[in-house]
């Protein structure tokens, strides 16, 4: 697959037709929801829900479907009904480890639906527990930067702790660090004036599979893709490279 770099597992390549466009902000929508329900309304007090909208923007979600949404949930929900969060998890074509994170308001629909996507591929999903040990949540930035001297020296005067800081593509400075770091490192790449090109919450696998045969290759991508473009899937996180 594609060189490795920890945004390769950060799908940022939607088709631009109006249905893909309408799925993701479908997507996005669910994910206000949730952050809603789980925090509150108020984005000052609610950091879940700033990386929402944040990530809502991005998809170009325009600010009044956004301040709708948050109403929304923090009246009625998603049309009176309780959305949750739930995992799946299994092994893709070349034994890559694939996991899920869903939102859905009935999990009796979707369960079916993501276990037929898997099968579609000659795949199954597993036991909850089967590959997502290998996964760690993290926070990931992706930032404009000549090297690592400044993004370091950015992070050390805000209090902010990353794991890892590592160069990626010329410009382009990767930070990995704890979930619980997020707002300190947003607000020290803020302060010292670093254009921050992504950032987000994510799952990282402690070990890579390389797959390079250009079939399991063509096969591991159409599954992923298609569990990608399914409503209720939020995230698919991998550990392919």
């Amino acid at each position: 697959m594609a060189k490795h770099s920890h945004w390769d597992n950060i799908k940022h390549k939607k088709a631009a037709n109006d249905k893909k466009k309408a799925a993701v902000i479908a997507k996005m929508g669910k994910l206000i929801t949730v952050a809603v329900q789980l925090g509150g309304p108020h984005l000052n007090e609610n950091p879940r829900l700033r990386l929402a909208v944040d990530k809502a923007r991005s998809a170009k979600m325009n600010m009044d479907a956004i301040e709708r949404a948050i109403k929304k949930a923090a009246g009625e929900g998603n049309n009176g009904k309780q959305m949750v969060e739930i995992s799946y998890e299994g092994y893709g074509p070349g034994g890559v480890a694939i996991v899920l994170d869903i939102l859905t308001d009935n999990r009796n629909r979707t369960a079916p639906e993501i276990k037929k996507l898997f099968e579609y591929a000659g795949c199954a999903i597993g036991a909850p527990g089967c590959v997502a040990w290998q996964f760690k949540p993290k926070s990931l930035f992706l930032v404009e930067a000549p090297g690592e001297d400044q993004v370091l020296e950015a992070l050390l005067t805000g209090n902010a702790d990353a794991q890892d800081v590592t160069v990626g593509e010329p410009g382009q400075v990767e930070i990995v660090a704890e979930v619980n770091q997020f707002d300190l490192v947003q607000k020290a790449l803020q302060a010292a004036k670093i254009p921050v090109l992504n950032a987000t919450l994510t799952k990282l696998p402690d070990n890579r599979v390389e797959v390079t045969d250009p079939t399991v290759t063509k096969a591991l991508e159409e599954l992923i893709e298609s569990l990608d473009d399914h409503d209720d899937v939020q995230e698919v996180f991998h550990n392919a490279i």
